[in-house]
């Protein structure tokens, strides 16, 4: 168990003095790395002016509607209405409330090895028996498919209120699947009139290679999750739809979703110091060329696959076993990465955006290195 005393850019500092490079960036958190001057410095102005003041949406608080108004700008034009969470589970929760809301309908759709939070609602979602075994009875009225294949959705109907999908599968070792896919699906929710919710808490804002994942199908969702990096490091999330559908929140109940800590000023001002950043210094533009050279380096015969999209990539190995005395070593030299929660085999690869030429070939070395140890 390593205790980390500090964090800078790309790099991780230890109480024992050793340092990391942060393959990983809190699991798609950290794209600019950690303690950005300009995130840090919102941080601290805001917290001077104020923090917490009341129960979300009682009072106009300018981090909240500047963010908001920062994000929309950057949204296709119905995705015009931001309600901020504490996570992208929290997220999940008030997407899948407003979808029955909406639609007046029960039944909500979901796909394998998908993932959306620990929360029952969002459990109910999750992909994974094993993960929700233990906790059942969980919603009713689910179905889950399977992602990439098209012949299954034929199953979404009129009954369904919602069909919620990952971009990317990022958990199961990133899937990504096809335009044609992605496009079936958006087609059949117009058909059923169900609504399409896109949880991009993993590939919003940049990781892969695009502001939003969704952009690389031309095709748009009714209600767009976003977490992780959302917050520069802070803790937030969102679910975006348009304000004609939020307002089904706003009556019967007068509080359809309510949360106490949501937006936080500080978040929110962190996250807005970080979309800038992003926006103004193009880093996005840099993200699919750092992604195609960590592909061309880790080249080895006990690579079995890889998968990519931007900077999310994972590396297949025989088995988990093989896997974490691979991600060992790696450790031990000085290059923190891990595996995935649905795919064990396959380690993770997504790096802080700001990760440079040399810091990647010097970690794809050490990987390398780790693949060739025996023991």
């Amino acid at each position: 168990m390593l205790e980390i005393e500090r964090a800078e850019g790309v790099y991780l500092y230890a109480a024992d003095g050793s340092k990391f490079i942060d393959l990983i960036a809190g699991i798609s958190v950290s794209n600019l790395g950690h303690c950005h001057t300009q995130v840090v410095k919102a941080v601290q102005l805001q917290a001077e002016k104020y923090m917490h003041l009341m129960v979300y949406g009682e009072f106009v608080e300018s981090p909240q509607v500047k963010y908001a108004e920062k994000l929309t700008s950057l949204l296709p034009s119905h995705l015009n209405n931001v309600y901020f969470t504490n996570s992208g589970a929290e997220a999940t929760e008030g997407a899948l409330k407003l979808a029955k809301r909406v639609t007046g309908r029960t039944q909500l759709i979901s796909f394998k090895n998908g993932y959306h939070g620990s929360t029952q609602g969002a459990l109910s979602m999750m992909g994974d028996e094993t993960f929700k075994r233990s906790f059942r009875p969980l919603l009713p009225d689910t179905l889950q498919l399977t992602y990439g294949q098209e012949e299954g959705l034929s199953a979404i109907s009129n009954k369904t209120a919602a069909v919620i999908v990952e971009t990317v599968q990022a958990e199961s070792g990133i899937s990504v699947p096809t335009k044609k896919f992605m496009q079936q699906l958006r087609r059949v929710c117009n058909e059923t009139g169900a609504l399409l919710i896109l949880d991009e808490a993993q590939t919003g804002l940049g990781r892969t290679g695009k502001m939003f994942a969704f952009e690389h199908y031309d095709i748009a969702p009714d209600i767009l999750l976003l977490a992780k990096a959302l917050g520069g490091g802070m803790p937030l999330g969102a679910f975006i739809s348009s304000k004609e559908r939020m307002q089904a929140l706003t009556e019967n109940p007068v509080l359809g979703h309510i949360t106490t800590f949501g937006g936080h000023p500080v978040c929110c001002a962190a996250g807005l110091a970080a979309l800038e950043v992003l926006t103004t210094e193009n880093l996005v533009t840099q993200v699919e060329p750092k992604g195609i050279l960590f592909d061309a380096l880790l080249v080895h015969p006990k690579i079995i696959s890889k998968h990519r999209l931007g900077l999310m990539m994972a590396l297949e190995f025989e088995n988990y076993e093989t896997n974490k005395r691979i991600i060992d070593r790696c450790i031990e030299n000085g290059v923190l990465t891990d595996w995935f929660l649905f795919a064990p085999q396959c380690m993770r690869i997504a790096p802080p955006f700001i990760i440079t030429e040399e810091q990647i070939r010097f970690a794809c070395t050490i990987i390398l290195e780790a693949i060739e140890t025996k023991g």
